[in-house]
Parts: C-alpha cells; structure tokens; sequence
C-alpha cells in the first residue's frame, strides 16, 4: 500500500495541473446528489499536500483555480439543464455557461491558496493546512456577496450526513457554514499529515471520528417536539414547459385544488410553491393584465376561489407575481415585477407580502441590459421586464399560525441572510421551482435549506413544483418529503424551533472569528516549528 501511495505522489508531482483538475472533480462528489464525503475528504487531502509544495505563489494560484474551476463546474452542472426549459438561447449553451462561469468562482480557491502559500510555504503542512482553512473560510464568504454574490455550493456541504442524521454539520450552530468548510480542510490536512507521517494509529482514529461524526444516527437522540401549527404542504407536479403554458393553467388549479380540499375544515396552514398561482392576485392592473388569467380576468374572483379551497380558518402562503406599473406617453404598463410570496386568508384577503431579495441573474433580470441586450444576449426565461429585490428578510406574523420567515427559492443558499434578526420567526417557508435543475440541483438546494435550519435553529418547510418538497426540524433532520416527478401532500405540526443559536446571534462574524483564531494558531504553531529545526 505505501507504495502505491508513494507511486502515486511521484505521478501527481510529475502532472500537478491535471492531477490537481481530478482532485477538484473527486471532491465534487461528497455532495448531493452522490454524498461520498470519504472521496472528498480523500481529495482534499491531496490537493493539500500539492498545494504545499508550489515553487512559488503563481503557481499556488494556478493550482487553487484548476481546483476551484473543476469543483465548482462538476457540482454546478445543474445549471446546464436549465438552458433546456428556455427559448431565448441555444440549449448547448448551457454546456459552456458552466465552465465560464467557474473560470470567475475559481478565483476564491486561487486567493485562499495564493493566501495560504504566502503566509505559511515554510511553516509545515499543520500550520499550513490551518491557514489555508482561515483563507477558505474568507474566500467562500467573499463569494457570498461580491457582485450579488454566488455562495452554491460550499464546500462544507460535504459533511452534511443523509436525510435522517445530520453528519458533521450538526457543529453548523457554533461554526457557519463557511468555517464547516475550514472543518473539511483541517481534516483533510490532518489525514493527509498522518498518512505522510506514517502514522497509521492516528490515522486509523482521525478517520473513524470523522466516520462516526457523518454516521451516527442522532435522530434517535435529538429533540423532536412540535409546535401548534398545523399544516398542509403541497406538491402539485407542474413541469416546467407547463408553467407559462396559458392552457395548461386550469389543469393546474385542478390539481393543486385536489391536493388541498381534504382537512378544509380545519384551521390550517397551507403552503403552495413558487409558481403556484399563475394569476395576477393584486387589484389595480390594467384589464389586459387580467385576460391572460385562469379566474374569468377577475382578481377578486381568483382570490374567493382559492380562499374556497384552502378553507374558511386556513391561512395559505404561495408564490405569486407582482407588477409594478408606470405611465409612459398616456399608457399604463408593468415596468418591473417581483417575485413574492403572498398570505391569503379564508376570506380571500391578501394579509401579508414578501419580495425575493436575492434575484438570479439572467433568470430574473439582466445584469447590465443597456449594453448586453443590444448584443443579443437576453433573460433566459420568458418576459421583456426585470424582476426588482424586495428589502431584505421579513417575519411575516400570521397570528395563530406564527411567525414566517419567508425564502424564495434560492434565497435559502445566503448562509445568514436570511432570518431577520430584528424579529426573529418561528419557522422558515422556503417556497421554490426546482423544474429547472435537473438531477443534481434539487438534492443539493434541499441540503442547503438543512445547513440554515441547523445554523439558524429554525425548521424549513420546502413547497416546490416539481419536488424535492420537505418539512425539514431545527437539526437538519429530513422529517418528510416529496420525491421528485411526483404529485403529493404533506401533513402534520411544524417542528419546534430551537433558540437562537450562536451563530443566529453573530451572523458571519462567527466564521470570520474562526477564521482569525485558525491563522493565530497556525502562526503558533509555525513557530514552534521554526524553534525545533533550530534546535536541530
């Protein structure tokens, strides 16, 4: 076995840059939908130990970015699917949408590997590996929110464990997501310092700490109570070349109807997906706003027939479409929209409103349109308008049925952005069109959506078109879900929330003061090693 090992480091020293471009693809696979988190942790180690042995800091950066650029591009492969469902572009561009992309997201690996060469090449692989986690810690949140910011996925998610157990990411509360992603590269560091070291006692325990961490099955020891609320989640399968279609809306309505009829008798929380209203609910628009509508161009007539459905006590949140209008040489028209989840009451009363804040670009509006659209390029969904954000995070108080937090499909990605502090909720409602994704997507936007129910301390209730639907508790255990291509209903309580934990109180701080104590220690530790080759 060690010499195959060290075959192998004489190949990967030999061939860095497509030895480095495999590794980043490996360490693809510990998330969804495959989840092998061993490949990962495998990967990284070796990345690692390459990574510390670049002559200089450009070539450090070169190894950071063919890490980066192959990671993200195979975990975000998802994104290609996405051209098939649209007529503004050519499908097989997708294919090459992707890996443009990552050649701007791999930057991040480059910084924290450019970072971790400079300040650390002649400390040893400890300190080493400690700096570059603090440097990946930055980096990742940096991606969070440099132009809009792009945080899918990190590379923590890989510690998140199966459905029912949580894995390492149970640590989440008092880490961030992006210190869980320092987490994978200390411990990869420590594998990779203890297989050098043939140290294969600490080695064998390292592993099966880690190996216990991702596999035990702490549902069975968690706290598991409910709250009061009762609902009913929906699911209605609407595929997505169905979902603009003007004659396929009524077969919609049936079907979403159908689904949600039974228990109407009962007071009830009932939650639709984004998309799930194709009608203008809003009163105001112009009449020809309301022809292309399934309830006769009535909105108030629209609203009584889903109050009808939901039942008089219920209280329904659903995604909808806004408009916003302006005059323009005598004429009214829609100059922007939003994307919104509404609270519609048994009465057919619009109670409460929420606006997506974190819009996807190309999907939901055009980044820079003046110079872009005259030079063919366009949305890539149907509509001539821009979607505008909404503020910010909200609590929607529904009275009797909680506080909401409302997060509309990707939105659930931002690690802490998306609770407001100021009014903490009880519960997260993250409604969303997954139909776009393809076979990875789904997978990994619901193990997102467990990362922020373990770190905020709040349960997600997930409502998609298409699946993957889940009401997800405050650890991040998967308590019931709709599989994707089906049509269904969920029911029950929602589950309690936890206090708020360390990180709902300090937000990105907290992996940011990770960061900073991971490059204290390592300066110790760097020290350290510089006295004993000294004595030496």
């Amino acid at each position: 076995m060690r010499a195959i090992f060290d075959r192998w480091i004489g190949i990967a020293r030999a061939h860095p840059n497509w030895t480095t471009l495999l590794l980043g693809a490996l360490a693809a696979l510990g998330i969804p939908p495959l989840g092998w988190w061993p490949v990962t942790l495998a990967a990284v180690s070796a990345f690692v130990v390459l990574l510390s042995h670049a002559d200089n800091w450009r070539r450090a950066a070169v190894l950071g970015w063919l890490f980066g650029w192959s990671h993200l591009t195979l975990a975000n492969n998802w994104i290609a699917t996405a051209f098939t469902y649209q007529a503004e572009m050519p499908q097989f561009l997708g294919w090459f949408a992707v890996p443009l992309l990552c050649i701007y997201l791999a930057f991040y690996p480059a910084l924290a590997a450019v970072i971790a060469h400079i300040a650390a090449r002649r400390a040893g692989l400890p300190a080493f590996g400690m700096v570059l986690a603090a440097a990946w810690i930055v980096a990742e949140w940096l991606r969070s929110w440099v132009f809009t910011g792009y945080p899918w996925p990190p590379l923590g998610l890989s510690l998140l464990g199966s459905w029912d157990r949580p894995g390492l990411a149970i640590l989440l509360p008092w880490l961030g997501t992006y210190a869980l992603s320092g987490l994978v590269l200390l411990l990869a560091t420590g594998l990779a310092y203890f297989a050098l070291k043939k140290a294969r006692i600490n080695l064998a325990v390292l592993a099966a700490l880690i190996s216990a961490g991702m596999l035990f099955p702490l549902s069975s020891v968690l706290d598991r109570e409910d709250s009061s609320v009762p609902y009913a989640l929906i699911q209605p399968l609407i595929p997505q070349p169905e979902i603009n279609d003007p004659s396929k809306f009524e077969e919609q309505f049936a079907r979403i109807t159908q689904l949600t009829l039974p228990g109407r008798e009962q007071p009830r929380l009932v939650l639709w997906p984004e998309s799930g209203v194709p009608d203008y609910l809003e009163d105001g628009y112009p009449q020809r706003y309301y022809d292309r509508m399934t309830a006769a161009g009535d909105p108030e007539f629209a609203r009584n027939r889903i109050a009808s459905v939901i039942g008089s006590d219920s209280l329904l949140l659903t995604g909808v479409v806004n408009l916003d209008l302006a005059e323009k040489n005598g004429f009214i028209r829609a100059v922007s929209a939003r994307n919104s989840v509404i609270a519609l009451d048994g009465t057919g009363d619009i109670t409460q409103q929420y606006a997506k804040a974190h819009l996807v670009p190309y999907g939901e509006y055009l980044p820079m349109r003046s110079l872009l659209e005259p030079l063919g390029l366009s949305r890539l969904v149907a509509g001539s308008i821009d979607y505008l954000p909404g503020p910010g995070p909200r609590s929607l108080d529904t009275g009797a049925f909680g506080k909401v937090g409302v997060q509309i499909c990707y939105e659930i990605v931002f690690s802490g952005q998306v609770v407001d502090t100021a009014n903490r909720p009880d519960y997260l409602f993250n409604p969303s069109n997954d139909g776009w994704f393809g076979a990875w997507g789904p997978p990994q936007h619901l193990a997102q959506a467990r990362l922020r129910a373990i770190e905020e301390g709040l349960p997600v209730l997930r409502s998609t078109t298409t699946g993957i639907s889940a009401v997800i508790d405050a650890n991040g255990i998967v308590r019931q879900t709709i599989a994707t291509g089906k049509s269904d209903r969920l029911d029950g309580y929602v589950p309690s929330a936890k206090p708020p934990t360390l990180f709902a109180r300090l937000g990105n701080a907290l992996p940011l003061i990770w960061a900073a104590f991971l490059s204290l220690l390592a300066l110790g530790v760097s020290r350290l090693v510089a006295q004993r080759r000294a004595a030496s």
